[in-house]
């Protein structure tokens, strides 16, 4: 199974489990929103998340998403490009802050309060390239 199999899956399901590696090699799971987002999966994370710093060390993780009533679900393991305050462009980091978000089925009534919080908790978007992907009934 490739990306493209399960990209509708989603694009219409997005709550996801991401689970990275701690300093010593233990997992270590977060419960995040998740969507399909260029070519992989994308979720957005607190700049000071123990899940940032793990793939910042490690940039290899797991997303698992299910369906509302779990009877589908969809993994994807791969590696991530952090995209954040200190690497990407002020102005490019917000815009791709507010599609991501869009990307995990968000929507925001005060896109100017939004970025204000994504500033402020130095959020960062994760970007899943896949190199691995199963799932059952997707």
């Amino acid at each position: 199974m490739i990306f493209e199999d399960v990209r509708t899956f989603f694009e219409s399901n997005f709550d996801a489990v991401v689970t990275t590696l701690r300093k010593d090699g233990a997992t270590q799971a977060s419960v995040v929103k998740a969507g399909a987002y260029e070519d992989g999966v994308v979720f957005v994370a607190i700049g000071s998340s123990a899940k940032l710093k793990n793939l910042a060390r490690d940039p290899r993780c797991t997303v698992l998403t299910v369906s509302p009533d779990w009877g589908r679900w969809c993994v994807v393991e791969g590696t991530v490009t952090i995209r954040d305050w200190d690497n990407t462009d002020h102005e490019k980091l917000r815009l791709e802050l507010r599609e991501a978000f869009k990307a995990c089925g968000g929507d925001h009534d005060n896109w100017d309060e939004y970025d204000r919080v994504m500033r402020e908790d130095r959020r960062a978007i994760v970007v899943v390239k896949p190199y691995h992907v199963y799932g059952q009934r997707v």
